[in-house]
């Protein structure tokens, strides 16, 4: 039983048909003559990971949260420095 190498160009281009394409692993597998197994097995190796996605999410939800505070103490200090304002203008001349 021989064991046929591909490139990883092939592959790449394999996963991209499935992944970005939309076509079913099956039909790409039998048009590129690879087996179905083998070529689920690439693209299950080009996704990310439970972890790298987790990664990603946490990374991405830290920075929303930064920028979230930012502009909370923004407004609050526009809110204080309008309730300053507001006070100010309420007294009443003496």
């Amino acid at each position: 039983m021989s064991t046929q190498r591909y490139t990883p160009q092939f592959k790449e281009e394999a996963v991209r048909q499935v992944v970005e394409r939309g076509y079913p692993v099956p039909e790409v597998a039998a048009r590129l003559g690879v087996s179905a197994h083998s070529l689920y097995k690439w693209v299950k190796s080009a996704m990310p990971s439970k972890d790298e996605k987790q990664s990603a999410e946490l990374v991405e939800a830290k920075s929303e949260i930064l920028r979230l505070r930012s502009q909370m103490r923004r407004l609050e200090e526009e809110r204080d420095l309008l309730k300053k304002a507001a006070r100010y203008f309420a007294k009443e001349p003496e």
